[in-house]
């Protein structure tokens, strides 16, 4: 019965950091988003391809996640401008004006919040 009570205590405390670590469906769909998007992200005057936005992005949410504590201190603290230089990371999609990446990931949020209503 100990021995039980043992692995059972185990397969808890180990499950903990899972649940902890848990994305953020509305990051996650946004930053898929951006993936799939035919987009072209600036970052520090450099132009990376959408899918490189994403996994940049992505790397950022996980190390920073203490600091993106709901979707949109996320886009401001995380997802907007470079950590390092302060420069604002952009977007530059097909037939549009470029905007800064902050703007065209909370206007992604604004039409997914929407369509949930």
């Amino acid at each position: 019965m100990r021995l039980f009570q043992v692995i059972i205590a185990a397969a808890l405390l180990h499950s903990l950091p899972l649940f902890a670590d848990e994305q953020n469906p509305e990051i996650d769909y946004l930053l898929s988003t951006l993936g799939s998007s035919e987009c072209v992200f600036v970052r520090n005057g450099k132009r990376h391809s959408a899918e490189k936005a994403e996994e940049h992005l992505r790397m950022k949410y996980k190390r920073g996640r203490r600091y993106a504590t709901s979707t949109e201190t996320f886009i401001e603290r995380l997802a907007s401008k470079s950590s390092m230089t302060r420069k604002l990371y952009m977007i530059e999609c097909p037939g549009v004006e470029p905007e800064p990446t902050g703007a065209w990931l909370t206007q992604r949020l604004e039409e997914l919040r929407s369509s949930k209503t």
